[in-house]
């Protein structure tokens, strides 16, 4: 894994985006618990990233090609969820205006592309 810098400064950022998205109460903005009153959505959005979670570190633990295949579905992940951001960034809810917030966000993102250029094509 250490030979992997970029993947981990793009899962540490995603990691302190999620920190931030209890902060910037995400479950308000997402679809799948916007509709849910304020308590439950937020139990409903911690419970949801346990799986997830589980799921990335079992993954990452494991054979060097199950790994590099998690890198590279979280290397797209993150690519995608700042893209995501912006389509979002209107909702009357959204709470991601810090630079800070931000950060994260493109950190993830543009440290998962770096990582998924130099592993995949370079």
């Amino acid at each position: 894994m250490n030979e992997y810098p970029f993947f981990l400064v793009a899962f540490a950022c995603l990691i302190i985006h999620e920190m931030d998205a209890v902060r910037c109460h995400e479950w308000r903005v997402l679809p799948i618990t916007s509709w849910m009153e304020d308590k439950l959505g937020f139990h409903a959005f911690m419970w949801l990233h346990l799986p997830l979670f589980v799921w990335f570190l079992w993954a990452l633990g494991g054979s060097s090609e199950r790994a590099r295949a998690a890198m590279d579905a979280l290397d797209l992940f993150m690519i995608v969820h700042v893209l995501l951001h912006i389509v979002f960034i209107r909702h009357p809810k959204y709470e991601f205006k810090t630079v800070m917030s931000w950060v994260w966000i493109i950190g993830a993102g543009l440290a998962g592309a770096i990582d998924l250029v130099l592993t995949r094509i370079g």
